[in-house]
């Protein structure tokens, strides 16, 4: 089923001693705005979530005890080579895919001889490649893609977009020592002279609770086939993503809450900055360091709602 409504949303999480997106740069410390000290988490890490969430709950092998439908493939997944998937698209519509190919001995093409050209595909190929790539995999016609790289399908404009999570107040970094009481190699026992442990660093947030906003557009979702079900599928996903993504280095992470605004229309019955306002975390006034949920409060502003605008509570 076709989506005809606009949807705005505002979603919450919060994090205890764990690190909810560590920053490679710096040493895999979470992430903070250097002005502020306000964490931060990236909006492809919360996209990598539901990613994970849908290949949980839509297994696409065949030897899952239930085969999800292939509506449900994962396009960016752990491992996978994305030009692979660009031929299957081609294999599938029985189109000669484009290749890359030496330039002819004697070319000045690209300035160096033999340098390899591309040839982008013709654009109706290009075209059919692209529906059949938003047709089979749920994050392509979700959240887009770039898929002219090597075998060309072409470029998607996701309907749907977060922007970073931004914690309500500063966080505190912590870093810890911990040990291994066990080597790797036999050569590191000898360096170590009997004592097998090795040291390394864990970095974690006390507590934190963050905020993120997400933007669903009916215009872009007909575009990639985004749809009814798989608007639903993706609200399951922002609920129950931490549910089933536990890990030592992420602590206890949970989803707060999810507050859609839904639009009469397709073109939207309010500004999104001024719904969003609507929704407000702040510290109980007699907490000096906040280290659960319960320390905060939430507001939401259902009074005088534009015309044309439901609040659904999914979360909180």
């Amino acid at each position: 089923m076709n989506l005809n409504n606009r949807y705005d949303f505002v979603l919450l999480f919060d994090v205890k001693d764990g690190n909810p997106n560590g920053d490679p740069d710096a040493g895999n410390l979470p992430r903070l705005d250097a002005e502020t000290g306000h964490g931060l988490m990236t909006d492809v890490a919360v996209k990598r979530k539901v990613r994970n969430f849908v290949a949980l709950t839509h297994d696409q092998t065949e030897s899952a005890p239930q085969p999800g439908e292939k509506r449900h493939e994962i396009y960016v997944r752990e491992k996978a080579i994305l030009n692979l998937q660009h031929q299957r698209a081609y294999s599938a519509l029985k189109l000669d895919a484009p290749a890359e190919e030496a330039s002819p001995e004697g070319s000045d093409a690209e300035g160096k001889k033999g340098k390899k050209e591309k040839r982008k595909g013709s654009a109706s190929d290009v075209d059919q490649a692209r529906k059949w790539m938003c047709q089979n995999f749920f994050d392509v016609r979700t959240f887009g893609a770039v898929m002219s790289t090597g075998i060309n399908c072409g470029q998607v404009r996701g309907p749907v977009q977060l922007t970073f999570a931004r914690s309500i107040d500063p966080i505190v970094a912590l870093e810890h020592s911990i040990t291994r009481m066990a080597v790797a190699t036999e050569a590191e026992a000898e360096k170590q002279q009997g004592d097998n442990r090795t040291m390394g660093r864990k970095h974690t947030v006390p507590y934190g609770i963050y905020m993120a906003h997400g933007f669903v557009s009916s215009f872009l979702a007909k575009q990639t086939g985004f749809g009814e079900d798989d608007l639903e599928l993706l609200w399951q996903a922002l609920e129950n993503m931490f549910e089933h993504d536990r890990s030592a280095a992420r602590g206890e992470m949970s989803t707060r809450g999810l507050y859609v605004f839904k639009h009469a229309s397709e073109l939207g019955n309010a500004h999104a900055h001024a719904l969003f306002d609507r929704v407000s975390v702040r510290r109980k006034p007699d907490v000096d360091v906040a280290r659960n949920f319960s320390d905060y409060e939430v507001n939401i502003d259902e009074t005088g709602l534009p015309a044309g605008i439901t609040l659904i509570r999914r979360v909180g």
